[in-house]
Formats: C-alpha cells, structure tokens, sequence
C-alpha cells in the first residue's frame, strides 16, 4: 500500500489535531495530572506542594509555545495541502516552529533545577528547534529561488 502526498499531509493534520486535543485535556486537567505523577512516583514522595506548583506552572509556561507551534503547523499543512509549499509564509510558519522549540528547551532547563528529568526534554525541544531551523533554512532558500524563477518568466 503506497501512501499518497495527499494522505501522508491529511495523517499529519489528523495527528496535528489529536496533540491539540491531548494539550486541551492537560491544560483542563494540569492539577489532576501533577497530582497523580507526584503520588505514582515513590522517588518523588519528597515533592510538596511547592514542587507541584512548580511543575503545573512548568506545563502551564510551556502549553503557549505548544499552542503556537501547533498552530503554526496546521497552517503549514494546510497550505502544504493547498499546493503552497515554497512560500515566505511558510518560511515564517517554521520559523515560530523553531522558536517554539527554543522557548520550551530553555523553560525545560530551568525547571531541571527542581526537577532533574526536566533537562531531557530540554535537550530533545533544542534539538528539535535545531532541526526545524535547518529546514526553515532550506524552505527559505527554495522559495527564494522560485521567487527568483518566477520573476525570470
């Protein structure tokens, strides 16, 4: 079974979609949710309530840029959809992308310092804010050869 262009964008919008859902349940449910990672985690027995408070404003910090990168990515898709690929718009769209990525490794950094765990996901969101800067990168160099291309005709 061969995947189509069009059902390999319409995946990732779906999947864009279940993350945005995923991020709405947390944000609704943060205390529930930190509760219940402090109480299953024996190692944590220490936390109080001055480390729940400092991870549920951790993940409450860290859903704006997640809300902005989500975004960001289901206009991408759709004008990835649209037939709009090199496009200074685009170019922008993965642009916030990776400071998104930024923003979240260097939140992550500084809640390593209550919570160790915190500085792998660091790392992986600077990663990931690299990766997408190197391709914002190659975006930004095709669309200015089609732009140039397109002024050539």
């Amino acid at each position: 079974m061969k995947i189509t262009s069009k059902q390999s964008i319409r995946l990732s919008q779906v999947c864009v979609l279940v993350f945005a859902v995923l991020l709405a349940a947390l944000d609704l449910g943060c205390y529930w949710a930190v509760d219940w990672f402090i109480g299953t985690r024996p190692v944590l027995l220490g936390f109080g309530v001055r480390e729940g408070i400092l991870m549920m404003a951790t993940i409450y910090l860290g859903s704006i840029p997640a809300w902005i990168l989500l975004v960001n990515l289901h206009r991408l898709l759709g004008a990835l959809a649209a037939g709009q690929v090199f496009i200074s718009a685009n170019v922008a769209r993965l642009r916030r992308v990776s400071w998104c990525c930024m923003a979240a490794c260097l939140l992550c950094l500084v809640s390593a310092w209550y919570y160790l765990p915190w500085l792998l996901v660091a790392v992986a969101a600077g990663f990931m804010a690299l990766i997408v800067r190197i391709v914002k990168n190659c975006f930004a160099q095709a669309a200015a050869m089609k732009d140039e291309l397109d002024f050539t005709i």
